[in-house]
């Protein structure tokens, strides 16, 4: 396969600016949004992984003072930070803190003033994809300039370089600014809190370490420079560096970091080599599609989601936490702090994408966070440990009406213990992973409670479906149809484990998977819970929880006519227009496993609103501030399991893909999903 060629056939030419259309450089720890000057001048933010801020608290021990909302729940007292009442504010600093922080903004000066839109002419910047290198090509006042950006895979460096006559005349600058954090700011930033916080700069003849205070958070930056150069200080935050213009080209490199304790003399040749090298092997490794061969014109759509998508993950959502719903590219939804529910959705894809060490650098996070979750889980009543919703880096809480009610996202982790284990089937991975998968499946056994009225195990109530759409009614609220499944597969699985590690069964747990209640039907298709009033006038909206049961998951008591009829069901008479960007890849996931290729494809281009499209750079746009990788990630399980086929699946080449024809579906290095 020509994969130079798949690659490059989309990479993304701009010649207008534009704020809603952002290419960014990154490495999945940090990213930079860079507008069409090749900096961040007109717009563009820098967020990472590691940067984050909070605010003083209301109170002292925020944690300890918050009232947590108690119920009684199968005879005992359970406790869930849900209510707001009487504590509005540390409801709220709970929520927002802490936040992700923008790092800094990079930025060009035209003769000692900012640079507008209206002063770009000639504008044609390219994202290379294969070398990960934005190039910006544009006339500032008449004169041209050329500048090549991109971010060093290793360091958290941005690298840049800028050819033009306005460089020799000293009349291009580059100005770097510090902003205060701001929790609800879409850019993450505040540039009007000057004095909440404070930089101080030690410089040398070709360097300045900034360090970096707001509040009790602390961040360095280093900016390296080759030419001769001068830094000054313009205001409290900001600085410029002005070429000595000795030639017509000047680059630097600027570093950001938790601590610096070098400047290391990284050269701009030197990272940029190392940047595309790095590129190169990243297309080159692991899977790939090509559908160029296809006579059905949705090919090229198709195909330019799949690349971009693949790029866009590597830059925003390969790092080492789980990944916020709109990535590093901005600060959208939810103060920047990442939902468990949604880290499937993030990363699951790497899997099969042969690209698991992408994933694996934010899965350590669960061990870490593991003594967090069994506090949860002993505060409620339960065995093991419970994995939260809304959770910042520390495992601290984000209190909420609806996320603490949510049990999907618990058997996540044994789903990716065992893709870990389908790639590394050794005693290590099993070893790396055993208290995880068994304390995660200790809660799920325990939270199971057994109905003496049908001897049949029981979820709920007290529970809010996948769908977040039982809000009023969580308290009735019994045996959801796709967690019923998924907590058959998660308790499966850790069966499974126990067996290859030579363990003792777990009589508790097999006795929850064969007493487990069963999936919820009426009229021949499944519902969202038991019981369920209204189905499919009230409840057939948001996230389509019904075809759950048969998507991602192997089949966990699935009846296939059900699964198909369910599927029919659904596509007549969803609410397409509520739903999110990943539920257009799980509605896909679901047709095929149910045999049904054709709606496969057409679910991916299903109409509805915003929240089925991706933007000029690739981007999901299905989220509730639309920026939404997890419809990003969806996209790429969905397409390679359709691609290499899944377990128990047909037997055939693309299987999830119609044979008529109309596909011609190329593809190598992929993996057979579960």
């Amino acid at each position: 396969m020509d994969r130079k060629t798949l690659v490059t056939r989309h990479n993304i030419t701009f010649t207008t600016a534009n704020s809603a259309d952002i290419p960014q450089v990154g490495n999945g720890e940090i990213a930079f949004g860079i507008d069409v000057t090749g900096l961040q001048t007109l717009y563009g933010n820098t967020l990472s992984q590691w940067g984050w801020h909070s605010t003083v608290p209301p109170v002292k021990n925020p944690v300890e003072a918050f009232k947590m909302f108690e119920i009684e729940v199968h005879g005992h007292i359970a406790t869930y930070p849900a209510s707001a009442a009487g504590q509005e504010e540390l409801f709220s600093w709970l929520r927002e803190n802490p936040h992700r922080l923008n790092l800094g903004k990079i930025a060009f000066l035209l003769d000692g003033k900012h640079v507008e839109e209206k002063h770009l002419t000639d504008i044609c910047q390219t994202l290379d994809l294969w070398r990960g290198v934005i190039t910006s090509n544009y006339s500032l006042a008449g004169v041209p300039v050329t500048v090549t950006t991109a971010c060093h895979p290793k360091l958290d460096m941005l690298i840049a370089e800028v050819r033009s006559p306005l460089i020799k005349a000293k009349r291009l600058a580059i100005e770097i600014a510090f902003p205060y954090g701001h929790a609800t700011e879409k850019s993450g930033a505040d540039w009007n809190a000057h004095e909440r916080h404070s930089t101080d700069v030690l410089t040398t003849e070709q360097s300045a370490l900034f360090k970096r205070k707001l509040d009790e958070d602390r961040y360095e930056t280093s900016l390296v420079w080759e030419a001769k150069a001068s830094i000054e200080k313009l205001a409290e935050h900001l600085y410029t560096l002005q070429p000595a213009g000795e030639s017509e080209s000047f680059s630097f490199v600027c570093r950001f970091a938790p601590k610096i304790d070098d400047t290391p003399t990284v050269k701009f040749e030197k990272a940029l080599t190392v940047t595309m090298a790095h590129w190169e092997k990243f297309w080159t490794s692991g899977g790939a599609i090509d559908l160029s061969g296809s006579s059905d014109p949705r090919w090229k759509e198709l195909e330019r989601r799949i690349v971009l998508s693949q790029y866009l993950l590597a830059v925003n959502e390969a790092g080492s936490l789980p990944p916020q719903e709109s990535g590093l590219l901005n600060n959208s939804g939810w103060y920047g702090k990442f939902h468990l529910e949604m880290h499937w959705w993030h990363g699951a894809h790497y899997q099969l994408w042969n690209r698991w060490e992408l994933f694996e650098r934010s899965l350590g996070w669960y061990r870490d966070t593991l003594p967090v979750a069994r506090g949860i889980a002993k505060r409620q009543g339960y065995c093991g440990g419970r994995w939260p919703k809304m959770i910042g880096p520390d495992g601290r809480f984000g209190p909420s009406v609806c996320g603490p009610w949510l049990i999907w996202q618990q058997p996540h982790p044994i789903f990716y213990a065992e893709q870990n284990y389908r790639l590394h089937p050794t005693p290590e991975t099993l070893d790396k992973w055993k208290d995880v998968v068994f304390e995660t499946a200790e809660f799920m056994a325990s939270y199971a409670h057994k109905n003496e009225d049908t001897g049949k195990y029981d979820l709920g109530p007290w529970v809010i479906n996948a769908a977040e759409n039982n809000l009023d009614v969580k308290h009735i609220t019994i045996n959801p149809a796709f967690e019923l499944s998924y907590w058959r597969y998660g308790l499966r699985v850790a069966c499974v484990w126990r067996e290859r590690m030579g363990l003792p069964e777990k009589a508790d747990w097999k006795s929850v998977i064969a007493n487990l209640a069963p999936l919820p039907v009426e009229n021949g298709v499944y519902v969202m819970w038991e019981g369920v009033p209204d189905m499919w006038t009230k409840y057939n909206c948001g996230h389509p929880d019904v075809i759950g049961t048969g998507a991602f998951l192997p089949n966990e008591g699935v009846d296939i006519n059900t699964l198909q009829n369910t599927v029919d069901k659904v596509f007549k008479q969803w609410n397409m227009y509520s739903t999110w960007g990943w539920d257009f890849p799980w509605l896909a996931m679901a047709a095929a496993r149910a045999g049904k290729p054709q709606q496969a494809l057409d679910a991916l281009f299903l109409e509805a609103a915003h929240k089925n499209n991706f933007n000029v750079c690739g981007v999901n746009m299905g989220g509730p501030a639309h920026t939404y990788f997890p419809g990003n990630g969806g996209l790429l399980y969905v397409v390679a399991m359709m691609a290499a086929g899944w377990d128990g699946g047909p037997d055939r080449d693309a299987p999830g893909f119609p044979d008529d024809g109309t596909w011609v579906v190329r593809h190598e290095g992929l993996m057979k999903a579960q």
